[in-house]
Order: C-alpha cells, then structure tokens, then sequence
C-alpha cells in the first residue's frame, strides 16, 4: 500500500502572547484605557465593570468576557459592590478565523470558563513575571517550567478561541436551543459539586466540617472528598478555608473592616491564626497584600 499524508488545517493559530494577567483590584478601580495592535479579551471573574470598547459601552458581570480587536480603544471602572477580579489576555493572531471575535462579547460556559483556569496555571508555571502586575509589557519565561508548558498555553488559548467559536456562533445557538438529553452521571457530579460549594459560599463565616457536610448532603466521606480531589486536588476543608482566604481578600480590597474583625467574622479562632493561614494560601501576609493591591490599583490609574 502506498499512504498518502492528509495535512490538517488549523483555523486558528495563536502566533505569541504579549501579556497575562490575573488581577484582584479595588472595588473603585478605574482604567483611563489604551489601544493596541494585537488582540486581547477581558474575563470578569468577580465583580462587576463598566467597560468601554470603541464605541460601545458594555457592563459586565462574574462570568462574562469582551473581546478588543487590534487598534481598538478600551478601557473599564468598576461598577459594583464586590473589588472585581479580571483576567486579560492580550495575543497576536493573524488568523482570519478572529474576525468572528470582533465586537464580540459572551457569558461563558462551564467548560470555557475552565479552559480560562488552564491557562491561568500553565501561566503561573511558565512565566516569571507576576500575573498581578498591570505595569508589565513583556513576560519572561522561566528556565525551569515543566515540559511543553510554554506549548500548552497557546494549545489552550486556540483551544478557548475555537469552542468559543463552535458554541456562540448562529449554527451553535439554533443547535442549544434543542431538547436536550437528561444529564449523565457527570452532570449529576458536577451538579452536587456545585451544590457544595454554594451551601459553602452562604455558610462562609461558619465552621464547617466534613461530616457537616456529608449529612446535609446525604452523602458518604468517600464521596465528598472524590468530589472535590477530582476537581482541585484537595479535600472539601482546605477547599473551604480557600474560599473563607478568597472572601478576606475581597473584604480587604472593599476596605469595610480591620484584620481582626475580618478573622472574627470568618470564624477564625485568632488574628495569628487567620494570618497563618492566609500566607500560607496566598504567600503573604493580610497587610503585605493591602499594601500590594493598593499599589497595584495606584500604578494603572497612572499609566
């Protein structure tokens, strides 16, 4: 037999990445705004903005994204009561398949919104810049990123662009619209799951426990903690004082309490206690990080 290779096309193809950037602001933030030649999205992941694009002015909630195409002006201000925290992404994409992106903006799904998660760690371990530091203007690799970790992100920046793609397109809206089947096993997962962690969300200065949460839930330990180390790696607990430490962070930006009020209204048992464990999750203490945040907040609305 004589075999023939098939060459594939590739819709998209991302050439290089210029920034990445996952930013926890104040609640007031205000970006006077910029224009640029190459592409670049905003993902709100908390909070809400106001953001200008062109000619068109957009509020976005946790879960929505908006596109820039090249040469485009933007800007943002928060809008909300929650300190927003925003990822942006800015790229180099010649592909035609971009042009669907132009003056686009999307609520995204559960899958994108992970795909978005993908690239935030792959950045995490590849680049040595910090991702919270709005001043950078060109990243820098690490000499000791795991293997293809540099590759893995512009998979998973195409892999993003093309399921956005697929999923909010006319062809993809008219295919959603259709009945659907009952969910699987997974959905029923991933339905719990998310279950847990709004009964965690609305219980967030209580102390909860494992068992706590087993019998609300009808639930066995096993199946709690596969739950959540299928998911993040961790057990149900250190998952909670991840968000309990994610709540402190935003209280912190909003500027309403003191540290010792803050650890009391999240039930931790000290101040030393609660500023344990928040170095140990976010690598600094609750003061080092105002001071960071608000340095940060300072040096955008100077640029």
């Amino acid at each position: 037999m004589a075999y023939v290779k098939t060459y594939l096309k590739r819709e998209i193809v991302i050439d290089s990445i210029i920034t990445l950037h996952y930013f926890e602001y104040m609640k007031d933030v205000v970006f006077d705004g910029e224009s640029h030649n190459f592409w670049e999205f905003l993902y709100v992941d908390k909070g809400t903005v106001s953001v200008t694009a062109g000619s068109n002015n957009l509020i976005l909630h946790a879960g929505d994204i908006v596109f820039h195409k090249p040469d485009e002006f933007h800007a943002f201000e928060s809008i909300g009561s929650t300190p927003p925290n925003l990822v942006v992404f800015s790229f180099v994409c010649f592909s035609t398949a971009m042009q669907f992106f132009r003056n686009k903006s999307f609520t995204l799904k559960t899958e994108e919104r992970e795909l978005i998660s993908h690239i935030i760690i792959e950045g995490k371990q590849t680049l040595r810049t910090p991702i919270n530091v709005p001043s950078v203007e060109q990243v820098l690799l690490k000499s000791d990123a795991p293997f293809a970790s540099q590759q893995l992100i512009l998979l998973y920046l195409e892999l993003f662009l093309i399921t956005l793609y697929r999923n909010h397109s006319d062809s993809a809206l008219v295919r959603n619209a259709s009945p659907k089947a009952s969910a699987g096993s997974r959905n029923t997962r991933d339905a719990l799951f998310s279950q847990i962690v709004q009964y965690m969300d609305a219980n967030i200065c209580e102390t909860l426990t494992v068992s706590g949460i087993c019998d609300v839930f009808s639930i066995s330990r096993s199946t709690l903690h596969a739950l959540f180390y299928s998911r993040h790696k961790c057990g149900p607990i250190d998952y909670f004082n991840g968000m309990k430490i994610q709540k402190a962070k935003e209280i912190i930006r909003n500027g309403t309490m003191n540290f010792t009020e803050i650890a009391y209204y999240l039930s931790f048992s000290s101040l030393p206690y609660f500023s344990k464990r928040f170095k140990q999750i976010t690598g600094m203490s609750p003061g080092r990080y105002a001071s960071s945040i608000k340095g940060m907040s300072d040096a955008l609305q100077k640029q």
